[in-house]
C-alpha cells in the first residue's frame, strides 16, 4: 500500500507529521511506501531529530506550502508545487493510493476534487466525520464541511456513501441513517431536507430512520447522520466546543477542594475512558467520500497519535475498496 502524506500541512508540521509517520510505519506493516511531501531539508532534519529511519519512506521535495489564510481553490491552482498539491498529484498519477493531510481543509477538498474528480454517479464529495454515540458507539456525520448549499440529491448520495462506508469499514450489515433536521417529525425541515427525506424514504434497501434533531446526534440509535456541509461543520465544531467546555468545567469543579481532588483521583480512570471516546486523536482522520481516490482529512492541530491514526484510516479505506462499492450502490439505487 502506498500513501502520500502532506508533511507540511497542519499547525504542528512537520514535527507531528513525521512523528506520526514513525508510529504508523512501526505498527502498520501493510504500508509499502510512505511519500512525505514537503521541504526536504526540514523533513530530513525532523527525521534525524526523531531518529526515524525507514526504507519505506520516500521524500518528495516541494517548494511551497498552503497557508491557512490562502483561498482554497487559488491555493491549488497557483501553488502547484505545494506539499498538498504534490501529494494529491501522487494519487492522481497512481504512484500513491491515498492522500493524508492535516492542513487547510478547504484546500485539501479542492485539491482532491480538482485533481481526482468524483466517482461515477456522485455529484459532490463529502467529509465523513466520526462522532461518539451512546447508542451505536460511533456515528458518521456526513457532510461535515466539504460543500454548502446542497441539493436533495446530494444529501441522498451522502446517505448512500455513509452507509457503504459503515458497512465496509465497520462491518455493520444495515447501517441506520438519520437526516439532520429541526424536528424529528415527518414534514419538518427546509425544502431541501423535505425533498431529501422523500428520496431516502423511497430508496431501495437503505435503512432510513427519518429525521434526527441536533441534540440527538450523539444519542439517537443511528450510524449515519446526513446533513448539508454548512450545517455539519457548525454542528461538529459546536460539539467539539461543548465537549471542551464541559471538560474544563469538570476540571474546575473537581479541583475546587481537597475532598473533590480525592474524588477526582478515584474517578480518573472513568473520566479518562469517557474522554478517550470523544478524543479525535483516536479516530485520526475523516475520509472525503465521493472522490476517485482516497483522501483523508486530519485535524489541524493533530498530534503524532492523531496522525498515526489518520494513516491507519487511509490504509483501511484503501483496503476496503469502498469506492468501488459506492459506485455499485449508486448505480443500483438510480437504475
Amino acid at each position: 500500500m502506498r500513501i502520500a502524506l502532506d508533511a507540511m500541512g497542519g499547525d504542528y508540521a512537520p514535527r507531528n507529521m513525521i512523528a506520526g509517520a514513525k508510529l504508523a510505519l512501526a505498527e502498520f506493516g501493510r504500508i509499502e511506501t510512505l511519500f512525505l511531501t514537503g521541504d526536504e531539508e526540514k523533513l530530513r532534519h525532523e527525521m534525524k531529530e526523531l531518529q526515524f529511519h525507514d526504507p519505506r519512506v520516500e521524500i518528495v521535495h516541494c517548494t511551497e506550502v498552503v497557508e491557512m489564510t490562502d483561498s482554497a481553490v487559488k491555493a491549488v491552482r497557483q501553488k502547484k508545487d505545494s506539499s498538498l498539491s504534490v501529494a494529491a498529484d501522487l494519487v492522481k498519477n497512481g504512484r500513491a493510493q491515498a492522500l493524508v493531510s492535516a492542513g487547510h481543509t478547504g484546500a485539501a477538498v479542492a485539491a482532491s476534487m480538482l485533481k481526482l474528480r468524483t466517482l461515477k454517479g456522485i455529484d459532490r464529495a463529502a467529509i465523513a466525520s466520526p462522532v461518539p454515540n451512546t447508542q451505536t458507539g460511533m456515528c458518521l456525520l456526513i457532510d461535515a464541511g466539504a460543500s454548502v448549499d446542497s441539493r436533495p440529491q446530494h444529501l441522498f448520495q451522502q446517505a448512500i456513501m455513509g452507509s457503504v462506508y459503515m458497512k465496509r469499514l465497520f462491518g455493520i450489515e444495515s447501517p441506520v441513517i438519520g437526516l439532520m433536521s429541526n424536528g424529528e417529525e415527518e414534514g419538518k425541515g427546509n425544502e431541501v431536507t423535505k425533498e431529501a427525506f422523500e428520496l431516502l424514504r423511497a430508496a431501495k434497501g437503505l435503512n432510513f430512520k427519518g429525521n434526527v434533531e441536533g441534540r440527538d446526534l450523539c444519542n439517537a440509535p443511528i450510524h449515519v447522520a446526513v446533513c448539508d456541509g454548512f450545517v455539519g461543520n457548525i454542528l461538529l465544531k459546536g460539539s467539539e466546543g461543548a465537549a471542551k467546555a464541559v471538560g474544563s468545567m469538570l476540571k474546575q469543579a473537581l479541583t475546587a477542594s481537597l475532598g473533590r481532588k480525592l474524588l477526582a483521583a478515584l474517578l480518573k480512570p472513568a473520566l479518562r475512558a469517557a474522554a478517550d471516546r470523544m478524543n479525535y486523536e483516536h479516530h485520526g482522520g475523516s475520509p472525503l467520500l465521493g472522490v476517485n481516490g482516497v483522501s483523508i482529512m486530519a485535524h489541524g492541530s493533530s498530534s503524532a497519535l492523531a496522525m498515526k491514526n489518520a494513516l491507519r484510516v487511509a490504509t483501511e479505506t484503501v483496503q476496503s475498496s469502498v469506492n468501488a462499492h459506492i459506485e455499485e450502490e449508486i448505480a443500483r439505487q438510480t437504475s
